[in-house]
């Protein structure tokens, strides 16, 4: 196996695991979704070995170090030995609290009662 001294970004956050395909790797470049030591990285800039990468994607961040340089998808361990995470903690989830009126899953549809009942709750008129 060739030793290389730098990778497309693309391909880097691609083969890592950090995007599922290649495509979406390669349009959150295109959006500045990807920055490489701070700057906004095109799909072509070149990643190297103990440079800094952050990814924005699904409402996530992960800002990731460089450790190996890889340009072929590898299994998922093989890919977390090729950087160093040092993303913050996703922030706690929130429950949402329940609507009103709201009936348990697979409970069917309202009876006409039921659903009158529901629009007096809700403050709609029935007539």
């Amino acid at each position: 196996m060739e030793s290389r001294t730098s990778a497309r970004a693309d391909a880097w956050v691609w083969a890592v695991r950090l995007a599922k395909t290649r495509s979406q790797a390669t349009a959150a470049c295109r959006a500045g979704h990807v920055r490489v030591n701070g700057d906004r990285a095109k799909a072509s800039t070149t990643v190297r070995a103990g440079d800094r990468v952050e990814v924005r994607l699904h409402e996530q961040i992960k800002i990731v170090e460089v450790r190996q340089l890889l340009v072929k998808r590898v299994s998922a361990p093989v890919a977390q030995a090729a950087y160093v995470d040092h993303s913050p903690p996703p922030p706690p989830r929130v429950e949402r609290p329940a609507a009103v009126g709201a009936r348990d899953r697979g409970a069917g549809r309202p009876t006409k009662r039921e659903r009158r009942q529901l629009d007096r709750l809700r403050g709609r008129r029935t007539l």
